[in-house]
């Protein structure tokens, strides 16, 4: 079984008594690597500290969530693009737009996107896009970069078919974690239409454990429930889905 977490947060607080215990439990599943988004400047320091324990296993990214983007983010942005100017990263995140949560800074939202968009085209890296809520909006924003080839993954896609092709035709992949295992989860008639060749799998751990474990921590080896699932609804084998998903991860992200 080959299997890859194209997004987890396994460098903060929740995992910070048995993180050598989450890497074994991936790892005897068949996860062969975890993608690390970065949030903001306070955790930079954790997710190079566990990138650099576990290299070429652990593989980091850089950007500013939008959850943390405020009236100070381009201070926050400078940090992020002197990151990437003088170390090697998979991807430019995560990074996007949030209407769920707080609808204060949604104009330093779009700007935060539009700056790191542009950050990725310099160094040649993909982008991993968080748009809660906020779909349609973040569709639109990222077309002209796409238009300039820029491409990346919009992760934890919880949107409609007619969205998916939207974002396929722009050249980006949908990554799918435990919300496509939910029982109301609405993604089983999506799965069915979109190609094998623009799903990722990801589990966005701590956070949407998949069923049975739906209201726990996540973590990177529940992947497998995720693999398992989306097989279920095409009526595939389960090591075809983690094989060719694992292969659409490794060849979107830049392996530093």
């Amino acid at each position: 079984m080959i299997l890859v977490d194209s997004h987890a947060h396994i460098y903060t607080k929740e995992f910070k008594e048995d993180i050598d215990d989450v890497i074994e439990r991936a790892k005897e599943v068949g996860v062969e690597k975890i993608y690390m988004p970065n949030i903001d400047h306070e955790s930079i320091e954790s997710m190079l500290n566990l990138a650099q324990k576990y290299p070429g296993y652990c593989i980091p990214m850089m950007g500013l969530h939008p959850c943390s983007v405020e009236k100070d983010f381009e201070k926050q942005l400078y940090e992020v693009e002197e990151y990437l100017s003088k170390e090697p990263f998979a991807a430019v995140g995560e990074m996007g737009t949030d209407l769920y949560w707080d609808k204060t800074f949604y104009e330093q939202q779009k700007e935060a996107f539009k700056i790191q968009c542009e950050l990725a085209l310099k160094h040649k890296l993909p982008i991993v896009i968080h748009c809660r809520e906020s779909i349609d909006e973040t569709i639109e924003l990222v077309k002209p970069f796409s238009e300039r080839g820029l491409t990346g993954v919009f992760h934890c896609f919880t949107g409609s078919l007619d969205q998916a092709n939207q974002i396929i035709q722009q050249g980006f992949k949908l990554g799918f974690g435990g919300v496509a295992t939910f029982k109301n989860g609405g993604l089983e008639s999506v799965i069915e239409k979109v190609s094998l060749e623009h799903i990722m799998l990801e589990t966005d751990s701590p956070y949407l454990a998949p069923t049975p474990n739906r209201g726990k921590r996540n973590e990177p080896a529940y992947v497998k429930l995720v693999s398992e699932k989306i097989a279920a609804v095409l009526d595939r084998d389960v090591e075809e889905i983690g094989e060719i998903t694992s292969r659409n991860s490794k060849n979107l992200f830049i392996n530093p």
